[in-house]
């Protein structure tokens, strides 16, 4: 498989949630293959990591894609599947429960979004994140589900996956 887009959905969601259907069809219409798992039979952090790099998926374009609790597993995942891209919306870092706190992209390129207006994780662990790391940061007048900022998001990734095609 040439390009393939693996998303991971955040901890209270599913694979068929709402950013996952306008995000699917933005990477469909640019040729990579869409994969959303179901994560929802656990809360566990370490269990869908180690979900994800079973799955193992290939391609020659790799993009991990993952909301909240999604992105903080495809960054963790990162370290072995080594994508080409980590798309991390609102992500879960700095989590005091969860075994690493700001885990290393391993990515060519990294992008996060993340709602100025979010009170599930604020979006100052976004920035401590993004500054430590030195990716790219993108802040929305939004909360932390993003559904406000849909179409803002879509053009986003687009750019975003532009540079792997």
């Amino acid at each position: 498989m040439d390009n393939l887009v693996y998303f991971a959905h955040g901890k209270e969601s599913g694979p068929q949630g709402t950013k996952i259907q306008h995000l699917s069809k933005v990477a469909k219409n640019m040729g990579f293959e869409f994969e959303s798992p179901d994560y929802s039979f656990t809360q566990d952090e370490q269990e869908r990591i180690d979900m994800l790099l079973a799955l193992a998926p290939q391609a020659d374009n790799l993009v991990l894609v993952g909301s909240s609790m999604g992105a903080y597993v495809s960054t963790v995942a990162s370290e072995v599947l080594k994508p080409k891209g980590l798309f991390l919306m609102a992500p879960a870092f700095f989590v005091p429960e969860y075994a690493k706190q700001s885990p290393k992209p391993h990515a060519v390129s990294t992008m996060i979004v993340h709602g100025r207006d979010d009170t599930i994780v604020p979006m100052s662990h976004s920035q401590k994140y993004a500054e430590e790391h030195n990716v790219e940061l993108r802040i929305f007048d939004s909360d932390h589900r993003l559904t406000s900022v849909l179409t803002d998001i879509e053009e986003l990734f687009q750019g975003f996956l532009r540079q792997f095609v």
